[in-house]
């Protein structure tokens, strides 16, 4: 063997076991759930649940509920031994944002993120667009294209399939910038669309929405994760004002 070779193979030993044994930086390990950078807080982001409470959200028209709980940091809606339920809206209202968050169904669960809510009608969303959160391929009946995961549900279905299996997160984001939407799952625009066009509102008035006459029409309103049932997980919800 080189001479030099065996002079520098204990340095370069002694550099890696330096290396190992050095303490982690902070940026050596993933953001924590449910918690905030300091970049993200320069730039106007702001959590909509902790891990810990829901302090930011109440029931839709105030109903009575026993579906929603809270289990290690995540939010979850109940598929059993519920006897009430309701769809949890937030308490500040919004116009243009952009909201992100993660969310994993079990299998068979149907669930939604909808926005421009108002308490006017009987459910939320009689008046809110959705943005679809479902099991894709373990649910019960057969899905139309517009009733699938990242869809702008019975109005504008995903251009693809971008949700992971049962049991696993998904991250979302929503983009609603004036009439501009965009829905965005696990990094693949999935939708993009505008609103309150000659074309959206004949979608509107030719499919399920018809006979809903104050659907989409609120340019602000509340943000609401709706319980169909249960079975559905969230954490790391954070939204941006526009």
């Amino acid at each position: 063997m080189n001479k030099k070779l065996l002079l520098l193979a204990p340095a370069a030993i002694a550099i890696g076991l330096v290396s190992f044994f050095r303490p982690a930086k902070k940026t050596d390990f993933f953001q924590k759930d449910n918690e905030l950078t300091a970049a993200e807080k320069k730039e106007g982001w702001v959590l909509l649940f902790d891990g810990k409470s829901i302090d930011n959200w109440r029931t839709y028209k105030n109903l009575p509920d026993n579906s929603w709980e809270i289990v290690n940091g995540q939010l979850h809606c109940k598929k059993d031994g519920v006897t009430q339920r309701a769809d949890l809206v937030t308490k500040d209202q919004y116009a243009s944002f952009e909201i992100e968050l993660d969310w994993k169904v079990e299998k068979g669960a149907n669930s939604g993120l909808l926005y421009h809510v108002l308490e006017t009608q009987k459910s939320s969303y009689e008046t809110g667009p959705e943005y679809q959160l479902i099991d894709d391929l373990g649910y019960a009946e057969k899905l139309e294209d517009w009733q699938k995961s990242g869809a702008d549900y019975a109005m504008h279905p995903p251009s693809k399939i971008a949700s992971n299996p049962v049991g696993q997160y998904n991250h979302t984001k929503l983009v609603v910038n004036g009439a501009h939407v965009e829905h965005w799952l696990n990094g693949v625009k999935v939708a993009d669309f505008m609103a309150w066009t000659p074309e959206w509102e004949k979608l509107k008035t030719s499919g399920k929405w018809k006979d809903y006459p104050d659907y989409g029409k609120a340019k602000s309103g509340y943000i609401a994760l709706q319980d169909h049932g249960g079975g559905i997980w969230f954490k790391n919800i954070k939204i941006k004002k526009l």
